[in-house]
């Protein structure tokens, strides 16, 4: 379970989040939403310990995530997948090499026979041939980075995926493919996922649960359905342009 209490984190003079209050439960799948700008990316790396925050509490499977101690900031990491906005892949490695750097188990990372067979296992989760394991980044489109991006997220049999911008710039047929994988991936690994992102669609197909960002606060959370229906104004205004 992930729990963020009144969590407050400014940059300088910018207030970013002004007390947020956010919980994931597990097994579920929660999107969050908000224009641009409002710090979903910024509370993603609070989860992980990226970020701390200037008060309020992260809490991980009961953890207070900012004071762990070094070693037991790298168990908690080696449970959590990231999902990078872009793919974040390293253009001097192929697809093997930046997938394998996802196996967070320092024994299975060095036997070679199971890296060979979790990379395979991991390319067919996200729907890819195992040819593409001898790819380098340059010889792939946007969306098939994104998906070895996500098989390297997947690649350490995390307990929660953090999804940061998963379909941001793709065509729609692609991310439809990601929104498919997400859903795989929640039913099949039964992994806790938060996915940030701009695509309201998308994310009410997706996602158990809808959390509206704006302003430094959570204004709205609920199930698509609910959300769809609730009279708060800043959902309402949000969700707008996709939902007449």
């Amino acid at each position: 379970m992930i729990a963020l209490r009144d969590v407050h984190k400014r940059f300088g003079d910018l207030v970013v989040l002004d007390g947020v209050d956010f919980e994931v439960k597990r097994g579920e799948t929660m999107a969050l939403l908000g224009p641009s700008g409002t710090g979903k990316s910024v509370l993603l790396k609070h989860i992980n310990g990226l970020l701390h925050p200037d008060s309020g509490s992260v809490n991980v499977d009961g953890m207070d995530v900012a004071h762990l101690k070094r070693r037991e900031l790298a168990n908690l990491r080696n449970r959590i997948g990231y999902v990078f906005q872009f793919g974040a892949l390293f253009d001097s490695m192929n697809v093997f090499e930046n997938i394998k750097l996802g196996i967070t188990d320092n024994e299975c990372a060095s036997d070679r026979g199971y890296c060979e067979n979790r990379v395979l296992e991991c390319l067919d989760l996200v729907n890819l041939p195992q040819a593409t394991a001898q790819k380098f980044p340059a010889d792939l489109s946007g969306g098939m980075k994104k998906r070895v991006g996500l098989a390297r997220a997947i690649a350490g049999q995390p307990t929660y995926l953090l999804y940061d911008e998963p379909t941001s710039g793709l065509d729609p047929v692609n991310a439809d493919i990601i929104d498919s994988l997400v859903e795989k991936l929640r039913d099949e690994l039964g992994v806790t996922s938060v996915v940030v992102s701009h695509d309201v669609r998308g994310s009410f197909r997706v996602s158990d649960r809808i959390a509206l960002l704006s302003e430094g606060r959570i204004q709205a959370m609920g199930t698509p359905d609910e959300m769809r229906k609730a009279e708060n104004y800043a959902v309402q205004q949000f969700l707008e342009r996709d939902f007449k």
